[in-house]
This record gives C-alpha cells, sequence and structure tokens, in this order.
C-alpha cells in the first residue's frame, strides 16, 4: 500500500525529476484537451501536456474547472520557462486506486502506470504542494548567480531504445566542489522556476570523453554558459 505520489528510491545512484503541482488545468485547444496551461493560485500558467491514460481518467472522473493536485515530469524550455508532463493525479479522497503516479525513472520505466494503492483522506502531502524531487549530475553551478543545471538520465525503453537524456536549469547555491557529482535535490516550485531546499551529494560521476575538457566547458571553474535544456518532444514512458 501506497500513500505517496513520488515511490522512495530503490537504487543508491536512481535517476529521476518528478513532483506535484496544483492548479486548474485548461487545454490550449478544444480540440487539443492534452495540451493547455496548469493555472497555480499564485497566477503562474505552467505549459503543460498530458501523458498516458491520464486523459482518460481526467475525462471520466475529474471536474477540471476546479484545481487538482497533478504528478508530473518536469522539463526546461528556452529561453526559460518550465514544461510539465502531467502523468498522474494525486487525490485518493476522490478516486481512491484510480490515481496514478509514475516515475519515468525507476529500474522499471518499460512498465505502463499502474495506480498504487492509497489511503482514503491522504489528499495533503507532508512536503506541501510544489514539491519536486530530482536526482542526477551536477554538470553545471554558478553560486554567484544562483543557476544549475542537472542532467537526468533515463533507462531504455521496452523496445531496447535508448531515450536522450535531459538537462533541468534549476535554481540555488551549489558550491564549485560538487560540480561532477550525483546529486539529490529537494525543490520547490516558485513562478517558473525549481528553486533547491536541500540537497545531498552522493558520489563522483566519472566524466566521459576528454579529460578536463568538456566538463570543465560545460560548468567550469569560471561559471561558463550553461548548457541548452533537452530537446523538446523528449517523452519518457510513464513508469516508477
Amino acid at each position: 500500500m501506497r500513500a505517496h505520489p513520488i515511490p522512495p528510491v530503490t537504487e543508491p545512484l536512481q535517476y529521476r525529476a518528478i513532483g506535484v503541482v496544483r492548479g486548474i488545468f485548461a487545454p490550449a485547444e478544444p480540440d487539443q484537451p492534452n495540451r493547455g496551461v496548469i493555472q497555480t493560485a499564485d497566477g503562474e500558467a505552467l505549459e503543460a501536456v498530458v501523458l498516458g491514460r491520464l486523459l482518460t481518467l481526467m475525462r471520466r472522473h475529474l471536474d477540471l474547472a476546479v484545481p487538482h493536485l497533478w504528478v508530473v515530469y518536469p522539463r526546461s524550455r528556452e529561453p526559460q520557462g518550465l514544461h510539465l508532463q502531467m502523468v498522474g493525479i494525486w487525490e485518493p479522497s476522490t478516486l481512491a486506486a484510480e490515481v496514478p503516479a509514475t516515475d519515468p525513472q525507476s529500474s522499471d520505466e518499460s512498465s505502463t502506470d499502474k495506480p498504487p494503492s492509497a489511503d482514503l483522506g491522504s489528499d495533503v502531502l507532508p512536503e506541501g504542494d510544489d514539491y519536486f524531487s530530482v536526482r542526477g549530475e551536477l554538470i553545471y553551478t554558478r553560486p554567484e548567480t544562483g543557476d544549475l543545471v542537472v542532467k537526468v538520465r533515463q533507462q531504455p525503453r521496452a523496445d531496447g531504445s535508448r531515450p536522450v537524456p535531459f538537462k533541468l536549469q534549476l535554481k540555488g547555491t551549489v558550491p564549485l566542489e560538487h560540480l561532477r557529482h550525483f546529486v539529490a535535490l529537494d525543490l520547490r516550485r516558485q513562478g517558473q522556476d525549481l528553486q533547491l531546499e536541500q540537497l545531498e551529494v552522493l558520489a563522483p560521476v566519472t566524466t566521459r570523453g576528454n579529460r578536463g575538457g568538456k566538463g570543465r566547458r560545460e560548468g567550469g571553474r569560471e561559471g561558463g554558459r550553461p548548457p541548452a535544456p533537452g530537446r523538446r518532444g523528449a517523452v519518457s514512458r510513464p513508469a516508477r
């Protein structure tokens, strides 16, 4: 039985990027119900796309005129702004066992988004709304400006193909000595940004390619230019 939309980590260096956002989902066009924005209580319009069978659940069971707590995968978009892939809703008191909660970076990424068991009345999470968990490689940090970039890798799909790693542009102050380490970040959405609240440095990451070259350019001691976020449309299969 699970009473949380974000399952616990099963491996020490498990990659993931998942969170929850409360708001009203408004489709961009009547004929495109899977694309639109999440309108939040603080006045933000967060670009969002609905993945998997969540769209069917929304049509059959939800009043989209009221806010819900959405389970989402974050992505960074240029020039700036947060893009969300909606994969579930956390509202056990209403939906009970029909609530899907998934994670793209689990060891079973190829599986479908099976709904977890949930206790009635457990709609409020201990971490609160707008909480995000990101685990990956710190490839850029600039403490003087509070900018971070973390690379997240995904498990191979069922057909054997390997999704392209994506990069998340985050906010927070992390010392330069943690560059090229695997980190676990607890973050909070503030406007269009994900702001660091807690950091755990887990292990150094072996640099591939030229020693002292590419790694230094991406997040080097002078700061440098942050790498561009992942390509638009890089969608991972819902599974945690």
